[in-house]
């Protein structure tokens, strides 16, 4: 079980990665006013969610401590909010510049979440 989980963190890392390493592509695109949601977005946001999800499961079936659910359910709503954003205005050529960075801000600011919040 142990293997199976780690192999599902670094799926969940990669996820992240391409949610904010899609953000970072298009930031100089976003000072121009011209930055869009690329698909490795909305792709790495739906890996976080079907990945995080999994690793709860995970989490709950083994005999391991107690898992923070407060940390878990906030860091869920963060996700739908990144990734209904990013999902309804995927097919729109610009995207405004403080949702485009709104987006970016929450993703950066999941990641905190899950290394310092215990």
């Amino acid at each position: 079980m142990t293997v199976l989980t780690n192999v599902f963190v670094g799926l969940h890392i990669i996820g992240i990665a391409s949610l904010l390493g899609g953000f970072l592509t298009q930031m100089k695109a976003m000072g121009a006013g011209t930055a869009r949601f690329v698909p490795a977005m909305l792709h790495g946001a739906l890996t976080m969610l079907v990945t995080g999800v999994l690793l709860v499961g995970f989490h709950e079936m083994g005999d391991g401590a107690p898992l923070n659910n407060i940390k878990i359910g906030v860091k869920l709503a963060v996700l739908f909010v990144v990734l209904a954003l990013v999902y309804v205005k995927r097919d729109e050529e610009r995207v405004e510049k403080g949702l485009f960075g709104a987006v970016g801000a929450l993703t950066t600011a999941n990641i905190f979440i899950a290394l310092l919040w215990h």
